[in-house]
């Protein structure tokens, strides 16, 4: 029996395969990837039976490429018509999903994921130094019972209307490759959640991150290991030990109040300090702040410094190509996730940053091919690009396959975007208030109706 076959019993086209719609993906993902990762996670299927892990996992994967369709048409996507066959119910696919759970898929994350920048190639390095970030998003999931483990946020005008995941990254911020990731509730604090992330970051990383994520504990771990770019709180003491030449200086950071009173384990950092001049820029007029573990002002000038921590926004960029591009808020989706289990929804989300490293890799494979800043092409169009071109993908000669690999980053090259505006970002909302009641506890969830409408007609006299 053909390997990819497995324990199916669906019926294999010419060259063995079951899902040949998806054969492109394999440029990125190889077929063994698939294999390793459900060996490593013990998912082997015992017995014979239509949608067996193996098939499943690429249905997973694929529905993060194909993700305006419900899974049964993902199915249909992904492989080629067969006469007389029927596609399984959609109650079979989420027994499936089930079956296969969360391992296997983020197994196949952790093998396929990785950075992908060369210095060779223009903005994915400082000075030798890795440009890596880390952030965090929440999104909104299906307002089902079991998705309401998660939690949801609350203010003044009550709770959120749906319940809410919190998603931290890392991503290599000069080719938008989201290295790894960690999913929690939305009680969980993204400080926790990033400090599981450190373990991949890569030895030459030189880390970006916003004011939310400094930690002087989390500072004195990551010192020692790679090199920091750190956004302040204006209320962070930082006295100046010695005025250095680019007008930046070095100053110590404490654990407490305490501790810099006695100049007790202090840490030596350097500090970036500027103002904006610019009436229409968004906080001009402000102190701000960036401390860093690149000490030699000479080496790593202060202005340049201000300047590569804007690159921090392409991790913004990352969610915003997730969210906004790859799969929208729509009529039939109004959530930001489809899934309704808590595994669906984790699934869900390795499956979308799998299927943006696909795009990103021949993404970066083209532009590095012409040694132009992938930062150039379109995401959205290279994205679309992929869904169009994957049903295309003949592999049964290795020529074939490797001729579709190069039309399609030939095609991306194309999808080139018009240079970045110098745009202002107040913010504001244009719609805050609904006129409608705000959905509360109470219509959660609704019971069923006991009697038809007919029957609940009462007629005047």
């Amino acid at each position: 029996m053909h390997a990819e076959q497995g324990c199916s019993t669906l019926s294999v086209d010419e060259d063995g395969s079951i899902l040949d719609r998806l054969k492109g993906l394999e440029k990125v993902i190889p077929f063994e990837l698939f294999q390793q990762a459900l060996e490593d996670t013990g998912r082997t299927n015992g017995r014979k039976c239509v949608l067996s892990h193996h098939v499943m996992l690429r249905i997973v994967v694929a529905m993060g490429v194909f993700t305006d369709k419900p899974i049964r048409s993902v199915f249909k996507c992904a492989r080629r018509f067969h006469e007389g066959e029927k596609t399984p119910c959609r109650s079979a696919f989420c027994e499936a999903r089930k079956r296969l759970g969360l391992e296997p898929v983020q197994r196949l994350h952790e093998l396929v994921v990785r950075p992908l920048a060369r210095p060779d190639i223009p903005g994915g390095f400082y000075r030798g130094w890795r440009l890596m970030g880390i952030d965090s998003t929440v999104m909104d999931v299906p307002d089902s019972e079991a998705n309401q483990s998660f939690g949801r946020s609350s203010g003044s005008r009550g709770d959120a209307a749906f319940p809410q995941i919190r998603k931290a990254s890392l991503v290599e911020l000069g080719t938008h490759v989201e290295v790894a990731i960690e999913i929690g509730g939305w009680h969980e604090g993204e400080q926790s959640l990033a400090r599981l992330l450190w373990k991949h970051l890569p030895p030459d990383s030189l880390l970006l991150e916003d004011r939310g994520f400094f930690c002087f504990d989390d500072w004195k771990t990551l010192n020692s290991q790679v090199k920091l770019l750190v956004r302040m709180k204006s209320h962070h003491v930082l006295e100046p030990i010695k005025q250095l030449s680019d007008s930046t200086y070095l100053a110590k950071i404490y654990r407490n109040a305490h501790d810099r009173e006695k100049d007790r384990d202090g840490i030596l950092v350097r500090v970036v300090e500027y103002t904006l001049d610019d009436p229409q820029r968004t906080g001009n007029g402000e102190v701000h702040r960036l401390i860093t573990n690149l000490l030699d002002e000479r080496e790593y000038p202060g202005m340049e410094l201000i300047l590569l921590y804007h690159e921090r926004w392409e991790q913004e960029i990352v969610f915003d190509e997730q969210k906004t591009h790859q799969d929208p808020r729509r009529a039939e989706k109004p959530a930001q996730l489809r899934s309704e289990t808590p595994i669906g929804v984790k699934q869900e989300l390795y499956a979308l940053s799998l299927a943006h490293f696909v795009v990103r890799f021949l993404m970066y494979t083209a532009a590095a091919s012409k040694q132009i800043d992938v930062d150039g092409l379109s995401f959205k169009g290279c994205f679309q690009i992929l869904q169009i071109r994957l049903p295309e993908c003949h592999s049964r000669q290795p020529i074939s396959f490797e001729k579709w690999c190069a039309n399609v980053m030939a095609e991306m090259l194309d999808e080139k975007t018009e240079p970045r505006r110098n745009r202002v970002n107040p913010r504001v909302i244009k719609r805050k208030m609904s006129k409608w009641n705000k959905k509360g506890p109470q219509h959660r969830p609704i019971p069923p109706l006991r009697k038809l409408f007919v029957e609940c007609v009462v007629m005047k006299i």
